[in-house]
Parts: C-alpha cells; sequence; structure tokens
C-alpha cells in the first residue's frame, strides 16, 4: 500500500506537459497519418517556427498566438549570493503573446472574437 501512495506523490509533483511525441500520436489518431509522417509533420512544423525565429523574424498563428523575438539591452546585474555587480550582456529572447482567442479559451469563453 505505501508503495501506492508514493508512486501517487511522485506523480502529483510532475508538471502535465503535452510533448511531441504525444501531439505526433494525436495525428496518428485523428487524422490517420501513419506514425513516421506525424512525427516528420510534427518536427517539421517545429523546425520551421524555430528559423524562423533564428533568422529575427516573428512567428503569427491566427487563433493561437505571436511568437516575437525581442532584443533586449545590455544591464548592469548583481549576483545574488556576492552582491557582486556584474554586467548583462545584450541578447534576443523569444516571448508569446496568446491571442484573445486563446485567451478566451483558457478563461472558460466559446474562443469566439
Amino acid at each position: 500500500m505505501a508503495e501506492e501512495s508514493m508512486d501517487f506523490a511522485v506523480e502529483s509533483l510532475e508538471t502535465p506537459a503535452l510533448t511531441k511525441a504525444q501531439l505526433a500520436e494525436l495525428l496518428f489518431e485523428q487524422i490517420g497519418l501513419n506514425k513516421r509522417e506525424s512525427k516528420d509533420m510534427i518536427d517539421a512544423f517545429f523546425d520551421l517556427i524555430s528559423t524562423s525565429l533564428v533568422e529575427g523574424k516573428d512567428v503569427k498563428i491566427s487563433g493561437f498566438g505571436n511568437f516575437q523575438i525581442r532584443t533586449k539591452a545590455p544591464r548592469p546585474g548583481r549576483n545574488p549570493r556576492t552582491g557582486e555587480a556584474i554586467p548583462i550582456e545584450a541578447r534576443r529572447v523569444v516571448t508569446f503573446h496568446a491571442s484573445h482567442k486563446l485567451k478566451d479559451q483558457i478563461q472558460g469563453g466559446n474562443g469566439e472574437g
């Protein structure tokens, strides 16, 4: 019995996440692509997004949201342990902004609008 409750405790600590493998499995089950095609399609989709972002192009997915490249300026920082001042170099970061439709769906709305 103790083993079962321990398994439950470990599972409850994990953050549920949708993986690329699960997306490919959904394509296989719902659209009927074979498993290899499903995996290749998911990989190609994310490769296109990644490549566009690396090239500095924003990615807009209607009804879902926008991935945008933002350049952060250099700024002074501080090591939290030592208090030592350290420079933080300029860098590019990716931000994601959910569409209004996605935000409405997350809030329990119907996603229309």
